[in-house]
């Protein structure tokens, strides 16, 4: 009770002053992880992750938020948004062998860890945080063209990556049955395919009822975004009843409602700037609460593997995903290091702990996983400030010659 006190205490100071924060090179994450790094220091004391009530807690809040933010960011961003040819590249060639590039580190650093657990660790630290990186996205100093990629990029390489650890998922469940891979590989196609066709199916009839709504003036502007925030949720349970993926069906509807109704993206950005937001820095407290006992268990092959993902597991891809785009080292550069890790990667991990419960090697995976996120949070939100405006810089004297 203590805690939910303290973080809505928290939360009250940072909303009164959260214009002079703005003006800090801190983000509001890293305020929300510290509170709750105090709290677990000064009244919590040891969580673990893996065990209820925290894990039920954590994995309650933050499934409801990634499923919130995949539904109202494919629905912004859209298929459309692939007409950025830096994005596409970005998705299609980066994002793979970024999750290969990370399952190749940490079979080289975790030798004594299963290959799939290196696949999951790949796949759930791929995506990137559009949260964390506002800063840069809305830096007007920084090109138009690099704020775009990064922001689409961003809002649909998470639902990009779900079906990679699903796959590595059902390996995993195989491995600890001793059967076959292929059942449980076929069940992990099948939770993506469902995914699918719920959130079409949800995505685009829920579309067209608003649209009808509209037309007969039945439906307030309040009640659409929240017709819309309900189908979201929508998505995900009727996906989750069926045996699919519900994170894909959120993604997917998200993207069926931006096809149908052209102005669902700009409806929820009211979404993200509150709810949204409230629920991100949530998971960020709790995250701080029961990150400070996996501190006590980071080796230095944990440590470095956190580097690498938040460079070259990132930058490489990247730079490879932008060959003959002329891009300047500059912007590959800039793009590369603004992939912060985040809510996502934070879900992804919890949903392999849910699904597979206790197998060899979870506590180096867990631990990766939440130390590369802190490490991110602090890292981007340290740098996205003076980096921003000093690529903006370059990039304007480059202009000038």
């Amino acid at each position: 009770m203590f805690e939910l006190l303290f973080f809505f205490i928290i939360l009250l100071i940072v909303a009164i002053f959260s214009s002079v924060i703005g003006k800090l090179p801190i983000s509001f994450q890293m305020i929300f992880i510290v509170a709750g790094m105090l709290i677990g220091w000064l009244v919590t004391g040891y969580v673990d992750v893996t065990k209820p009530p925290y894990s039920t807690l954590i994995f309650l809040i933050a499934e409801i938020a990634l499923v919130l933010v995949l539904f109202s960011d494919a629905s912004r961003v859209g298929l459309k948004a692939l007409e950025n040819n830096l994005s596409t590249r970005l998705l299609t060639i980066g994002l793979p062998i970024t999750i290969i590039l990370g399952v190749i580190i940490a079979t080289l650093l975790f030798p004594g860890i299963p290959w799939w657990v290196a696949g999951i660790i790949g796949a759930a630290l791929a995506p990137t945080d559009a949260a964390l990186g506002q800063i840069v996205v809305q830096n007007k100093k920084v090109p138009e063209r690099i704020r775009s990629t990064i922001e689409i990029e961003s809002g649909l390489n998470d639902g990009g990556s779900v079906p990679f650890l699903l796959v590595f998922i059902a390996i995993g469940l195989a491995a600890e049955a001793f059967k076959p891979s292929v059942y449980f590989i076929q069940v992990a196609f099948q939770q993506i395919g469902f995914g699918i066709l719920v959130g079409l199916g949800v995505g685009l009839a829920g579309g067209w009822l608003v649209l009808k709504a509209r037309d007969k003036e039945w439906i307030t502007p309040e009640f659409q975004r929240i017709a819309f925030l309900a189908m979201a949720i929508l998505t995900f349970l009727i996906a989750d009843a069926l045996g699919g993926s519900g994170f894909i069906a959120a993604f997917i509807g998200g993207l069926a409602l931006g096809y149908i109704v052209k102005d669902s993206g700009k409806i929820l950005i009211d979404f993200s700037a509150t709810e949204g937001q409230l629920l991100n820095l949530g998971v960020f407290f709790l995250l701080g609460i029961v990150v400070l006992p996996l501190l006590f268990n980071i080796t230095w092959q944990i440590l470095i593997y956190a580097i690498l993902s938040l460079t070259v597991i990132r930058m490489l891809p990247v730079a490879i995903s932008v060959i003959g785009t002329k891009l300047g080292l500059d912007s590959v550069l800039f793009i590369g290091w603004f992939g912060p890790r985040g809510l996502a990667s934070i879900v992804l991990a919890l949903l392999a702990l849910d699904e597979l419960k206790v197998f060899p090697g979870d506590n180096t995976f867990i631990t990766v996983v939440f130390v590369t996120v802190l490490l991110s949070v602090f890292a981007h939100g340290l740098t996205a400030s003076p980096l921003s405006n000093l690529y903006a810089r370059r990039i304007s004297r480059s202009n000038q010659k």
